[in-house]
This record gives structure tokens, C-alpha cells and sequence, in this order.
């Protein structure tokens, strides 16, 4: 797909299709009203007889309309303008680029883009129509003999904005969002892939690959003789029911000078999860190739600072693994010897995500850190407290839990704020061990965290539960089954924010 940014007036574009929108009840956006005004009123007189109410998801082709150049008009409802916010925004790219697609206009000139969207502005309506876009059209066919093919699929969208002092900042978004883009396709296409391709050597192959992509990019594998040499007994206790070996992925991106502290994150790379021992139901476990999805979009994540060459440090953390039984596997009931020395019993194999976890969180102390965000489909519990939303978020620092609450929102991959009371403590205290690796059927997704905030305690940390937001779990008429690629806008909006505030266009102008 080719996105490029322009700013001209609708009845002079000479293209495949350009696209207007009509807010309810049957008023013509800005940029309708100029093509409304070279055609004699054609536009207004429709939605008068009630062609096109306005309503979002209603649409209306028109071709060959008189005073314009285009070969043909799409009409796109946008709803009512003062209730035009960031959901609605996306669903009306989606509904146009579907349009789009379908009919066989090759290429577009939109001015969607141009829609007074509520406490946004065109950075943010363009880089979120090239993200909303991109997502729309992606489709995971790789191992399909027979692919549905699109006979003329849409290739190339023209995005407009008002004035040419806008172009600069808008350009910026759309460079941004097409980085941001590929880095959640990425992870979408990782995490789609079945578990016999998708193994923990698989994702160790991928990783070392882009040491030959980017220069300032270094990759270290640790193998379970090297994990066994630093006492990351908890991750390879997981590992032992499984012939796969497990391996730890450690990603460095240098973007600035070495003595600035890296921010890290760390992803959960399950590569299959049957439970282990405490064996899942058998419905629905083809959906736990997906419990590496944390691996998968902090590795999304990764490849976007490093293409935008983002002027930071930025270390990712994956270790992986399956979860399998066997006679060799982990039992309820063993106690394990953590990298950082605390002892876990084990009451539940399947609450394995934390036990890798803890040891990479552990492994993050020798970076001297910034921060550390950590990332993984945890728990069950979350869908049941937050639905499939916003993902999970629990933190030791009030000011890092902010920052990702802001980049939630401006990046629409919402995060919610959940409570680390010490109180939850309680619930993992074992008899036996240091603790238990599960706090009981009460509130499972604070304990989960309650558990991984022992072994974050020596810098800033969170932890982000996207066991509800990494993927649907059924195609339903508006999703596909298959993962989201969340949370990759939420992290890369997380790491912009550390160093850039949108920029005016005359800033833009200076630096060029």
C-alpha cells in the first residue's frame, strides 16, 4: 500500500475515487460542499430525496459527476459532527477503505482526514487513517493454497489536508504511522503463525536477522545452558515438559549515547500453552500459540524505534518457550529457585507466563534501566475484569503509569489502571516457599502482577495484562479471528512521547 499526504480541493483531483463525508442528519462535510457546488447542488439534492442520511456505515458511490474530475464519488457517513470522536473516527476509515477495496478503485484521494474529529488534530487524523488503513486491509493468507484474492485491491490512498502549511506535520504522521504500521503487522503475522513454525528458535532466527537490517541493532540468544548458568531456574522449570528448546531473545537498539539509560521491554513468548500438568480444556486451546503475543509486539515495537531510528536506548527481553506435559515437565507441588533467589512453589503449572517473567525481569536489573514495561497475555481474569478494551495495567511508579495512560489514549490502544495493593500480597504466601505462584480464584490478574512486582523492585516498572486486547478470539462481522498487534501503537506512542511533542509545521520547516 502507498500512502502519500496532498492538499488541493476535492473537484480537481483526477483519480479513481475521491472520498467525502456527509454527517447526520444529511449535511455535507467541508470538502462535499465544494464538489456540491461545482455539480449544481447533485450532492445536496440526494440527501434531500434521503439517498444518504449520514449515518456511520452508510455509504454512496457516484460516478461520473459533472464539475469534478474524478471518475467516481464516495459518500461516506460520518455520523453527527459534534459526537465525531476517536472510535467513530476509525470506524468511518474502516467502513471507506472496505468501500474502497470491494469496488475496484485502485487508487483514492480521501478527505476524511479534513472531519473535525473531537481534541484532534491533523497529526493524529492522519496518522491514525494510514494506521486504520493498513489494519483494515491486513489479511494472514501465508500458508492458503487457494488465497481470496481481490481482482483490482485498493493500492494506493492520497490523504488531504486544508492548507499546504499543514503538509510537513502531516507527512511526519503519515512516515510515523506506516513504521507503526508494519511494526503491528509484524507482530500480527508472528503471532498468527502456528506453533510448528512459531517455536522459540524460530522467534531467536527472526530476532538475530535484524542485526542485518539495522546497523546500530545487536541480538544475544542465551540457551538453557547459559540460563542455567545464571540461575533462571523458574524459566527453564516451564521449559521441561517440552522437546523445544527454550531460548532467551535479548534485542539492543542504540540510538543515542551508551551512557543514557535503556528503556526495556519484556514480552511473554509462550509459544504454545497446553497448561503443562494442570492440562487446559481441549475447546479452544488451538488459541494458545497466542500466548507469545507479548514477545511478539515488544518485538513489533522493537523494529519501529529502530526504522524511525528513534534517538533512544532501547533493549527488548523475550523469553520463550512452550508449555507442555511430559515426564519431564514442572508439577504442582515443586518448588522452584528463582534468578533472583526467591524460592516459588508451584500450585498451578498453567500460571506459567510469571515464571518465565520473573527471571527476565530479574536478567533486566544489568541494563540499569529507565524503565521497564513488561508484556503479556497473563491472565484470564483480565478478559473477566476488562473485557477485550483496554488491556491491564499495574505499575511501582506513578509517574511511568501516567506516561502509558497518556500514550493509551493518544495512540487509541487504551490501557486501564488497575490496583498493586499490598494487601493482594497475602494471597501468595506459601507455607513452603518465598511464595506461591498463584494467589488463589480472587482478583487472579492483581496477584499475577502482585507476583511480578517482587521482582521489579530495584527500578520503574509496569506490567501490561493483554490477555483480553492480543487477540479475538472468533471473526464476528467487524473482526477476523487472529491476533490485533496490540499493544505495538501503545509502546512506540510510549517511546515517541520520551523525546518529541508534536511539532508545528514551522518547527517541521526549520529542521528541513
Amino acid at each position: 500500500m502507498e500512502f502519500s499526504i496532498k492538499s488541493g480541493h476535492p473537484e480537481k483531483q483526477r483519480t479513481a475515487c475521491v472520498v467525502v463525508g456527509v454527517y447526520e442528519p444529511r449535511r455535507l462535510s467541508d470538502m462535499a460542499k465544494h464538489i456540491d457546488d461545482q455539480c449544481d447542488g447533485l450532492l445536496s439534492n440526494m440527501l434531500r430525496r434521503g439517498d444518504l442520511e449520514g449515518k456511520i456505515g452508510q455509504t454512496l458511490l457516484l460516478h461520473n459527476v459533472a464539475g469534478t474530475l474524478a471518475d467516481r464519488i464516495l459518500l461516506v457517513g460520518c455520523g453527527r459532527e459534534r459526537e465525531l470522536g476517536d472510535t467513530q473516527y476509525q470506524k468511518i476509515i474502516e467502513k471507506a477503505v472496505n468501500t474502497l477495496n470491494e469496488m475496484g478503485a485502485m487508487e483514492t484521494v480521501c478527505y476524511l482526514t479534513e472531519l473535525n474529529v473531537k481534541g484532534r488534530d491533523i497529526y493524529w487524523r492522519v496518522r491514525h487513517a494510514v494506521e486504520m488503513t493498513a489494519n483494515t486491509l491486513y489479511r494472514f493468507d501465508q500458508l492458503k493454497t487457494k488465497k481470496d484474492v481481490t481482482r483490482r485491491p485498493l493500492r494506493k490512498i492520497i490523504f488531504s489536508v486544508t492548507s499546504r502549511r499543514e503538509l510537513p506535520l502531516a507527512e511526519k504522521a503519515c512516515h510515523e504511522a506506516q513504521a507503526i504500521a508494519a511494526g503491528v503487522k509484524l507482530a500480527k503475522d508472528l503471532a498468527n503463525l502456528p506453533p510448528n513454525i512459531c517455536t522459540p528458535s524460530y522467534l531467536a532466527e527472526r530476532a538475530h536477522n535484524l542485526c542485518h537490517i539495522h546497523k546500530n541493532v545487536s541480538c544475544e540468544i542465551l540457551d538453557a545452558e547459559a540460563m542455567q548458568a545464571l540461575g533462571m531456574n523458574a524459566l527453564l522449570g516451564v521449559a521441561r515438559g517440552s522437546n523445544e528448546p527454550a531460548k532467551m531473545i535479548v534485542l539492543n537498539y542504540q540510538g543515542t549515547k551508551k551512557s543514557q539509560p535503556p528503556i526495556v521491554f519484556v514480552g511473554k513468548g509462550i509459544t504454545f500453552d497446553s497448561g503443562g500438568i494442570s492440562l487446559k480444556p481441549g475447546l479452544d486451546m488451538d488459541q494458545m500459540k497466542f500466548d507469545m503475543c507479548g514477545a511478539a509486539t515488544v518485538f513489533g515495537a522493537f523494529t519501529v524505534a529502530a526504522e524511525l531510528q528513534l534517538p533512544l536506548n532501547l533493549v527488548c527481553i523475550m523469553p520463550c518457550t512452550e508449555n507442555l506435559p511430559s515426564g519431564h515437565a514442572l508439577k504442582p507441588g515443586d518448588i522452584l529457585t528463582s534468578m533472583s533467589g526467591q524460592t516459588i512453589e508451584i500450585l498451578n503449572t498453567d500460571a506459567e507466563g510469571r515464571l518465565i517473567l520473573c527471571d527476565a525481569l530479574t536478567y533486566a536489573e544489568r541494563f540499569k534501566p529507565e524503565a521497564v514495561v513488561d508484556v503479556a497475555t497473563l491472565t484470564g481474569a483480565c478478559i473477566v475484569a476488562l473485557g477485550r478494551q483496554p488491556s491491564g495495567l499495574y505499575g511501582n511508579n506513578p509517574t511511568l503509569i501516567n506516561e502509558l495512560i497518556t500514550a493509551g489514549k493518544n495512540s487509541a490502544d487504551r490501557v486501564w489502571d488497575m490496583p498493586l495493593w499490598d494487601e493482594y500480597q497475602d494471597l501468595l504466601d506459601s507455607p513452603f516457599a518465598d511464595m506461591a505462584n498463584i494467589g488463589g480464584s480472587e482478583g487472579g490478574s492483581i496477584t499475577a502482577a502482585c507476583f511480578l512486582s517482587r521482582f521489579a523492585k530495584k527500578y520503574h516498572w509496569a506490567h501490561l495484562d493483554i490477555a483480553g486486547t492480543a487477540w479475538y478470539p472468533r471473526s464476528t462481522k467487524r473482526v477476523t479471528k487472529g491476533a490485533t498487534g496490540r499493544p505495538v501503537p501503545l509502546l512506540v506512542q510510549y517511546l515517541l512521547d520520551k523525546f518529541h511533542t508534536e511539532p508545528t509545521a514551522v518547527e517541521i520547516d526549520n529542521e528541513e
